[in-house]
């Protein structure tokens, strides 16, 4: 046993997680791995690269440490793990025993690091060096490894004279990446090294390693083409053993509903708050972090993302906010956007096109990505993106229009059409991005930003089969007991028109749910028109807003 070589500090992690109540059991990724170390599928195929080398890259917090935590702790010789893994789906295989902490397994956290004892590269990557090979001077005494031996020539030893061959499971391989004290030297160093420390090697049983970047074949393109790269927005395989299903999902809320005697969150809100990734074939998945957190602490909120989060976000588009701000507008509106995404895009030194902008974001869970399009993927991060536009000036008509949010929605509650008009219109005049509707389609792209604080309290909907037709805006409060509204909107027709529609076709039959079910809303109803005249020289807008039904006892 030893830091890296068969530590058990992979169990001990993996287990705390096995106990928690929430656990779900992606133990059958195990099926995908074990075949690899069997000598039918060790030969070279027709590119001259090997099945054993395996790469995953998923956004922070989607379950890549769990995963990486899990295989160290099933292969590893450090500790006898039947304790939990005779629990879990891995032990229905006939394979499950023969392999059962019965390799030697070499696991690697590359960013947990002393940060106070490694200021620069050299640094970092001599203690990890260090500490490796003093795992297995102490591990494989009768190899004859020497102090001064590199770890590339102990492990061959290693084999030589013992025949022991070693499993690399190296997550978070992309930290130095990040690191403000590697330069790019040290980077491109840091490649060479895992190259010579993997790539051709005999004493490689398997690698797996894992990091938020895909490999970009850095600097000469040849150090780590022997990976095969599984991302989420490229491969399949492996897709659902990263980030929670419907049905995991579904399984954890049905123990949450046991544990809390009176639950705050409905199978809804997961959905709404922490859905919305999808992987190449179009699986939907759910971001683990945050349905763990909601369901743990019962509470609805951002727990993927760090303090400050809308800073992060700023931190990709600010070098081209003017041309990418009519994007995120679209996408706010829950449109989705056009655009060619490269993930190794995601890997440049300064990011300034709109293609590399949107890359990174995608490659860092900002932005989910489907069949050629990207768009906001869950209200987690919808509500950071409305936290950014409130929160930076640069953004122009956007930053105005989240400004008057507050305003408006107060006015709507309250019936003061006249705030409500005078907002509209002084919108209108004086943010020219949006000054001409040609449709009632270009006018909502206006009402979701002067409604955008709104989506701190309401599920927003646009366009939702409601009653007898299809309302344009309904919002769905999060606390039942505040007011439902309901927003129809209408070019060169009138207010009352709005509202006769949400009444004749019965819109309000939404927030009562189905049969059997609680309802959506137990405060007031209010029935919202927005109408405007494009023949009109003057501008004018007209609203009006009407209790449909009064707030329930």
């Amino acid at each position: 046993m030893g830091i890296y070589l068969n530590n058990t500090s992979a169990y001990s992690l993996y287990r705390e997680d096995y106990l928690l109540t929430y656990f779900v059991d992606k133990t059958e990724i195990l099926n995908e791995l074990v075949p690899l170390l069997e000598s039918k599928s060790k030969s070279s195929d027709a590119s001259g690269k090997t099945p054993k080398y395996i790469c995953i890259t998923r956004p922070r917090r989607f379950g890549k440490s769990v995963m990486a935590n899990m295989i160290a702790a099933y292969f590893g010789k450090g500790t006898d793990s039947s304790e939990v893994f005779d629990h879990l789906n891995v032990s229905k295989y006939p394979w499950y025993r023969e392999h059962l902490n019965k390799h030697n397994v070499i696991h690697i956290v590359f960013n947990a690091i002393d940060e106070e004892e490694c200021q620069s590269y050299q640094q970092y990557i001599s203690r990890i060096k260090k500490t490796l090979l003093r795992d297995l001077k102490n591990a494989f005494p009768t190899a004859e490894i020497e102090n001064d031996d590199t770890v590339i020539s102990a492990l061959n030893q290693v084999l030589e004279y013992c025949g022991e061959k070693f499993i690399f499971v190296l997550d978070e391989w992309d930290f130095i990446f990040h690191q403000d004290f590697a330069t790019d030297t040290d980077k491109k160093a840091f490649a060479r090294f895992l190259n010579a420390l993997l790539k051709d090697k005999a004493y490689v049983e398997m690698a797996y390693i894992t990091g938020v970047l895909p490999i970009a074949k850095f600097s000469s393109g040849s150090e780590l083409n022997m990976f095969f790269e599984f991302t989420m927005v490229t491969m399949e395989q492996f897709s659902e053993y990263f980030g929670f299903t419907d049905e995991e999902v579904d399984v954890l809320f049905q123990k949450y509903s046991k544990v809390e005697k009176k639950p705050k969150i409905s199978r809804r809100d997961l959905e709404l708050w922490y859905d919305g990734y999808q992987t190449a074939s179009g699986k939907r998945l759910y971001n683990p972090r945050s349905v763990v957190g909601a369901l743990s602490f019962d509470q609805l909120g951002s727990y993927w993302t760090s303090s400050g989060p809308y800073d992060e976000i700023y931190h990709y588009v600010k070098n081209d906010v003017d041309n990418i701000k009519n994007d995120i507008a679209e996408m706010m509106t829950g449109k989705p956007i056009l655009a060619n995404v490269q993930e190794y895009a995601s890997t440049s030194t300064e990011i300034k096109t709109k293609d590399e902008i949107y890359s990174a974001m995608v490659v860092y869970g900002f932005l989910s990505y489907y069949n050629g399009y990207i768009f906001i993927p869950n209200k987690e991060l919808m509500d950071q993106f409305a936290n950014m536009v409130r929160q930076k000036p640069d953004f122009g008509y956007m930053y105005r229009l989240a400004v008057e949010s507050g305003k408006m929605l107060l006015a709507t509650k309250n019936g003061d059409t006249d705030t409500m008009t005078e907002i509209l219109e002084r919108v209108h005049n004086t943010e020219s991005p949006l000054i001409r509707y040609n449709s009632e389609a270009e006018l909502s792209k206006l009402i979701t930003f002067v409604y955008l604080q709104a989506r701190e309290f309401y599920d927003i909907r646009l366009e939702e089969h409601s009653g007898s037709g299809c309302v344009d805006y309904i919002f769905y409060p999060f606390r039942k007991e505040d007011d439902g509204i309901i927003i129809e909107l209408k070019v060169d027709d009138t207010a009352d028109s709005a509202i006769h529609q949400i009444k004749e076709r019965n819109y309000a039959l939404n927030f009562e749910g189905k049969l059997g079910q609680q309802p959506k809303c137990t405060g007031r109803i209010l029935a919202v028109g927005i109408a405007y005249d494009r023949k009109d020289p003057n501008k004018k807008h007209e609203c009006k807003v009407e209790v449909l039904r009064e707030k329930r006892g």
